[in-house]
């Protein structure tokens, strides 16, 4: 018989517990964060219909959606003809699409639920996405994200509220050195209006979006290719080398969709200035674009200064994501946390506690059926305190005993035999110090808890 030899597509992975138990620990503190401001957990399936995810993201995010084959026969149903395309293929088999994000099915959530649901109102989600991008390091075909949105207000203080919360969950996970930038999508209509190339906005936003990676020379030519004047092209130039928001001012003086976005940054940098952050520092750049077509406002993306990976966290406002699916008028904002590279983040500069992968805090050897029996009311009120203990399953070997809590990191191995029945008084082993103490079950609560 051929055997298949195991693997996963690229782009995916497993966890170990060691990893999980790291992953776990920034998710919990996200979560103690969101639910602290005030936000409410929901969930959306994995699979959405895929008319609810295309055309949300622009051409470049419809590309990388995963598209899922109908049931069944899927073909029967197709029409085949000699001008048959991949595209138009695609319609035809493909009825469904795992979520790119955790906005847009956020979006669909809150019209089928409007009735149910009180506004403004204040979410957070905790799941994965997938994209068919290309893997590489910090980026993968399946990912999580951990969002918290307010929708049903255009209140700018919910964005200075987003600001304060990413400040908030950095410093409690002791990452130095974050930067929030922050820009507005009306101050880029603004320039683009000046630039006379209001029509190709979102060409030139998807190519201002890869500044960093492509430098300002091929983002002129990208944007020359997409019919934007050469004479534009200096207008964007001032705009790129403006690092002041003050500055703004004379710039966008003949666009009023500029000047709206400009209040609306002032407002926001003022705010946060005088409430002041932690950790974060909150940077103005004019040249953030963020490529997604439904942000309306400001947007933020957020980068660790000591670890060159891209953004850890970025998000915005949107201010009619539910006219999409015939809700209109509704504006939200809202973040994202990228976990997967704050955890590169946060294993590169050697942010993790100590001990936060430790399972089994205390484990009873096992010395035969009487001495196990006896052991299985101790365990039941270790664990009713809180504290994480097992018996090892069987009689075996004293040595293998000890390898096995080893290698699991057990902080206290408990050792019952006849004469620790017969007085109640346990032999309780530290395994880091190799001291080994005789205590009842009671001292060993106390000192454990």
């Amino acid at each position: 018989m051929s055997t298949t030899k195991p693997n996963i597509p690229k782009g995916m992975r497993d966890f170990t517990s060691e990893v999980m138990f790291r992953r776990n620990y920034i998710f919990e503190t996200v979560k103690s964060a969101f639910e602290r401001y005030g936000y409410a957990p929901i969930q959306t399936p994995a699979m959405e219909n895929i008319e609810t995810l295309t055309g949300k993201y622009g051409d470049e995010g419809d590309r990388l959606i995963f598209k899922v084959l109908n049931s069944g026969d899927y073909l029967s149903k197709a029409n085949l003809d000699e001008n048959i395309t991949s595209k138009s293929l695609t319609k035809s088999i493909s009825e469904k699409a795992l979520r790119y994000d955790l906005t847009v099915p956020f979006a669909r959530f809150v019209v089928q639920n409007r009735n149910e649901i009180t506004f403004p109102f204040k979410r957070y989600q905790m799941q994965n996405v997938w994209r068919a991008d290309r893997p590489q390091k910090g980026r993968y075909r399946e990912f999580y994200q951990c969002d918290a949105d307010v929708i049903g207000t255009d209140s700018l203080l919910c964005e200075v509220e987003l600001v304060q919360l990413y400040d908030d969950v950095f410093t409690m996970l002791n990452i130095p050195n974050v930067n929030i930038y922050i820009n507005n999508r009306k101050v880029l209509s603004g320039m683009v209006e000046l630039m006379g190339a209001t029509d190709l906005f979102e060409q030139i936003v998807i190519i201002l979006d890869k500044l960093d990676k492509i430098g300002i020379e091929k983002v002129k030519e990208a944007m020359e290719s997409k019919g934007v004047k050469k004479e534009a092209l200096s207008i964007l130039v001032t705009f790129l080398n403006t690092t002041n928001v003050s500055d703004l001012s004379a710039l966008l003086e003949q666009s009023e969709i500029g000047k709206r976005g400009l209040e609306e940054l002032q407002f926001v940098i003022n705010s946060v200035s005088d409430l002041g952050l932690q950790s974060a520092n909150l940077i103005f750049d004019i040249t953030l674009a963020r490529g997604l077509n439904y942000y309306t406002g400001c947007i933020l993306e957020v980068k660790a200064k000591d670890v060159s990976i891209g953004s850890i966290g970025g998000g915005g406002r949107y201010d009619d994501l539910t006219g999409n699916f015939g809700l209109d008028d509704v504006s939200g904002v809202g973040i994202s946390f990228g976990i997967d590279r704050i955890y590169l983040v946060m294993e590169e500069l050697g942010l993790f506690p100590e001990n936060i992968d430790v399972s089994t805090k205390v484990m009873f050897a096992n010395f035969g059926n009487k001495e196990a029996a006896y052991c299985l009311p101790l365990l039941k009120e270790l664990r009713a305190n809180g504290i994480s203990s097992e018996l090892y399953p069987k009689a075996a070997k004293m040595k293998k005993q000890m390898t096995y809590a080893n290698n699991k990191g057990v902080q206290f191995v408990i050792m019952v035999g006849e004469d620790e029945m017969e007085s109640g008084i346990l032999s309780v082993k530290n395994m880091e110090s190799g001291e080994q103490r005789n205590l009842n079950i009671n001292d060993v609560i106390k000192e454990l808890s």
